[in-house]
């Protein structure tokens, strides 16, 4: 973000480089906790999964099943359709 500094006295440009940088400092923060929040979650997600491994699950369709489940049902039905489409044109199904 760039100054008009054509019109201010030195003690505008003080004050105005201060407010910048306490802004910028409290933005950097802000991200700073979030990513320690997120890595905090990606643990914590990361133990489910070992969690469910042990239980027997099968960790990489769990992965899947998420996946899909942020999806729209239209959108997953299209999807199916063409894996299927696709596997009996390569004689898979």
């Amino acid at each position: 973000m760039a100054f008009d500094t054509a019109d201010k006295s030195p003690s505008d440009h003080a004050t105005t480089g201060n407010i910048a940088a306490d802004r910028l400092k409290s933005i950097v923060e802000r991200i700073e906790r979030l990513e320690e929040e997120r890595k905090a979650l990606g643990s914590d997600i990361k133990d489910i999964y070992a969690e469910a491994k042990s239980a027997g699950f099968d960790v990489k369709v769990l992965r899947q099943l998420i996946r899909l489940r942020k999806q729209e049902p239209a959108d997953i039905e299209e999807q199916e359709t063409l894996l299927d489409v696709y596997k009996r044109a390569l004689g898979m199904g």
